[in-house]
Formats: C-alpha cells, structure tokens, sequence
C-alpha cells in the first residue's frame, strides 16, 4: 500500500493511534473469544461437534478472502472512509451474530464480520506506518504487534467470563462498545487520505481466488459428514475448486497485471515464508480449537476456567515477541526460527502425554510453552520472509503473507477435527473388541459392581467409559500430528537466506 502523503503532520498521534489499537484488538479478539462458547452455541443451534466448527473456519475464510484487496479499496476510496465502514460493518456483524438463532444464521453473519474485519489490520498497519518517522516506526510497530497479540490472549478469559456470567452472545455484543470508540476517535481525529480514480482491481484473479478458497473449505468441512467423494455434493465442491484455482493460475501468469504477482515466488525466503506461515497457521489455532473441547467437555472445566487456563498462552508470545525483537540483529534469525519450532514440537509432544487428571499448572506451562514458539517464530518470519523482497513489492507479499496463514489456520481446525472425530470412531471400535463377558477383568468385584457388562445400567457406564478413552486417544493423535508437522518445518530453516543487516526497524514494518 503506498504511503498515504496526504495525512498532515499536525496531526493527534496519540489519538489516532489509540483509535487504532482498538479497531485491530476488536478484530483480532474475534478470532479466539468464541473458542470457549463453542459448546454453549452447539447446544443453543442443534449442531454438531464438527458443524460448530464452521463458526471459526468461516470468520477466517472471509478475513482471508478479503486482506488482499484492502490496498485496492484504501487506493480507490480512502483509508479514513475505508477504515469506519469496516468497523461499522463489523460490530453490524457482531449484533446480527448476537441474535442468531440457527447455525446456518450464525455461519453468515460470521462471514460478514470476517469480510469487514479482514481491512482492519493492514490498513492500521500502512496508517500506523505512515504516522510515525522511519525512527519511531520500530516501537509503533511493536505496539501494533501487541495489539494483534492481545486479542488471542485476551480472547478466552473475556469469552470465558462473559459466557459464565451472562450468555455466549454477550461474546459478540462487546464488540459494540468497543467499535463505537474507535469508529468515534477515527472519525473526529483522522483526515482523509488522496483517492486515486486510476486504481484498479483484477477481478478474475480475485474471483477466482475467492471461489477456490471458499470451495476447498465447505469441501474440507463437509467431507466427513457425507462420506467425501461418494457424495455428488463434494464431487461438485471439488470440482469447483480445482477449476476455479487453474484458472487462477492460468490468469496469474499470463495477464499483464495480475492479482497476485508472480514474481513475488521467484524470491526464495517469500516462498519458504509463506509455506512456514501456513504451518504456523495449522499449529496455533488448530490447537486452540482442539483445547476448549478438551478442557470443557472431558475435563469438565467451567468456561471461564478454561479461558483462564488457555490464557498463558497468549501470554507467551507477547512475553517473547518483545524478547525476539531485541535479539534480532544480534542473533541469526534462522536460529530464532529454529528455536520456535522446537519450543512448538516439544509443547505439543508434552500434550501427547495428556490425560482427564492433568493438573491446571501444567495446561498452563505447556500453553505458555507453545505461545513462547509462537513469539520466536513471529517476527524472525516476518523478517526474512521481506528481507530480500524489492520494497515495491511488500505490498503484495503482506496481503499473500497473511492470506497464507488465514487459509492454514482454516485448513487446519477443519483437518484435525475431521481426524478427531474419526479417529474416536475408529479407537472406540478397537477398544470395544477387547470388552467381553469372558474378559478376566470382570472378575474383579469392584470393576464389576461399576461396569457390569450382565447390566443395562454397567453396559451404558462401560461404553461411556470407552467413548472417553477412544476421545483421548484422538486428542493424542492430533496433537502428534502438530507437534510431527512443526519437526517437518525444520529443514526449511536451511532454505533460507539470512537477512541484510539493514536497519534494526525494518522488521516491524512487515509485521501483521
């Protein structure tokens, strides 16, 4: 996005920026704050464990469908005008998320509020850096890191409490006050920024790229529900995906000026970056999605324990973003990539060892654990992923940067609960094979008083007992197969190029 010249130097820097903050803490709070009022909505809606799902997925999908074309319309209608009707829009969203009544309802107005939310951040970003000279631009984006942080960290506990105390639509209703301040403060303290009427936008590429996306993901989170390609409803969302992406493609790389550049794929740390991205992605909010149910449902937490016991783990990717940021420059940045990775794998091979009886403390450490990986991998990727892209071209590299991570982040929730729920079916057949009559357990007096299989009463004990067991089971699966996907990101750390030792701000100006 260029830089918009056209805001005046005499300006309230303080108000703009605390303006802001608090449009991007609003959007980045949705992203979590309705993890732990999962099971509330389900019950409130009918839908089951995997359809809730599609609450999360859909907000993200609309965010990443839309953060590429944000420089378009910021170009094309001002970034002042640009900014309210995205908050407007958004908390319009929140209430009609409120008030719905049916998951179909709840799903569409989550897509709205994921279509308005996606502007918010890259264009606080492009003013925030626009505000501040090249100097302070280093602590401004520091504090906008934060700001983006703070929302997943927050996001549990305020859920959490908010849920316990009133009801899971007072997750959405706090949005209100919190826009109507900053849609208030933008509207008093920012001028407008120079419109261009020469800006364009490349619809098919868009098109095209959105209709991939959207496809891929009801293809992902429909599958399981009708037994994939033997469905004529997952034949047609396939083919509509892989359709709509090769003629994406075909656009992108013979069109003069294409949605995508590229280009951008001949530099070789973009490319990396945006494969770890998405690993990042799958990791960090797949886990969160997996944990509320954990806790709620299996360990029988109250929704605002959960949130609280969720909340280190924010914590320590705020803690350690700060840390990392000083340390680049002075350390390799592939080492700090390197080391956030590790933290990520050994935090989830600690959750692999999990069971109903883990101690608070412990679900606290191991979330602070991962949150701290997070935090070593967030700002060394955004450095070196731009560290050797033209300046021209980091406009585009960010929107894809972040579209990346949206989509792994979609891909991700939708993957490990498909595996959840199957591999729970497969591993309750499995132990069920080993329950019989003639099992030597049973003679024991106590295990037969409890869990008689002679009784109508110790048979229903017994298959609840097997369900939990087969859920812990699938719990331990998936978080293998994170902590097995954070290992297998190792070996790109070598494909990487370290970083020009440009000025120590650079960075910031990348993060998103």
């Amino acid at each position: 996005m260029p830089d918009g010249a056209a805001i005046p130097r005499a300006i309230n820097r303080p108000a703009i920026t605390a303006c802001i903050i608090l449009a991007v803490i609003m959007q980045a709070l949705d992203t979590t704050i309705a993890n732990v009022a999962l099971p509330y909505m389900q019950g409130s809606v009918s839908a089951s464990a995997d359809q809730i799902n599609w609450v999360l997925t859909s907000y993200i999908v609309a965010a990443a469908i839309m953060t590429p074309p944000s420089g378009f319309l910021a170009n094309r209608f001002g970034r002042k005008r640009v900014l309210m009707v995205a908050i407007a829009g958004f908390v319009a969203a929140s209430v009609l998320c409120g008030i719905a009544q049916s998951l179909l309802e709840i799903v569409a107005f989550r897509l709205l509020q994921g279509f308005f939310g996606a502007a918010l951040v890259p264009i606080a970003q492009s003013i925030l850096l626009d505000i501040y000279t090249p100097e302070e631009r280093g602590s401004a984006m520091a504090l906008f890191g934060v700001s983006v942080m703070v929302g997943p960290v927050l996001g549990p506990v305020i859920g959490g409490y908010l849920t316990d105390q009133f009801s899971w639509r007072w997750v959405f209703y706090i949005n209100v006050p919190i826009g109507a301040l900053a849609f208030a403060g933008i509207s008093i303290f920012m001028t407008e920024t120079r419109t261009s009427a020469a800006a364009r936008m490349d619809w098919l590429g868009f098109g095209s790229l959105s209709i991939a996306i959207a496809a891929m993901q009801v293809f992902l989170d429909r599958g399981a529900q009708l037994d994939w390609f033997s469905s004529f409803e997952i034949l047609v969302e396939a083919t509509v995906c892989v359709s709509a992406f090769y003629i994406f493609l075909v656009h992108t790389f013979t069109a003069r000026q294409s949605f995508v550049n590229p280009k951008l794929f001949l530099d070789r740390n973009f490319s990396v970056g945006m494969l770890f991205i998405f690993i990042v992605g799958i990791t960090y909010l797949a886990s969160l999605a997996l944990l509320t149910p954990y806790l709620q449902t299996l360990m029988g937490y109250p929704v605002v324990t959960a949130g609280v016991v969720m909340g280190p783990r924010g914590l320590g990717t705020m803690v350690c973003m700060f840390v990392v940021g000083r340390l680049i420059g002075r350390i390799d940045i592939r080492l700090l990539i390197l080391i956030g990775l590790l933290l990520t794998a050994w935090a989830m091979y600690d959750m692999t060892g999990w069971n109903p009886n883990v101690s608070q403390w412990t679900i606290a450490v191991t979330g602070f654990i991962q949150g701290a990986g997070l935090g070593f991998l967030f700002v060394p990727l955004n450095t070196v992923t731009f560290a050797t892209l033209a300046p021209e071209q980091r406009a585009d590299g960010t929107g894809l940067f972040n579209l990346s991570r949206n989509v792994g982040s979609s891909v991700g929730i939708s993957i490990v609960s498909y595996l959840l729920i199957r591999n729970q079916q497969v591993n309750h057949a499995t132990i069920s094979t080993h329950v019989t009559a003639v099992n030597r357990a049973f003679n024991d007096g106590i295990i037969q008083h409890a869990w008689s299989p002679w009784t109508a009463g110790g048979r229903a004990a017994l298959d609840q007992l097997i369900q939990m067991q087969a859920a812990i089971i699938s719990y331990i699966d998936d978080f293998k197969l994170m902590m097995i996907l954070s290992l297998a990101a190792i070996p790109l750390v070598l494909l990487l190029r370290s970083a020009p030792s440009a000025d120590g701000n650079d960075h910031a100006m990348v993060m998103e």
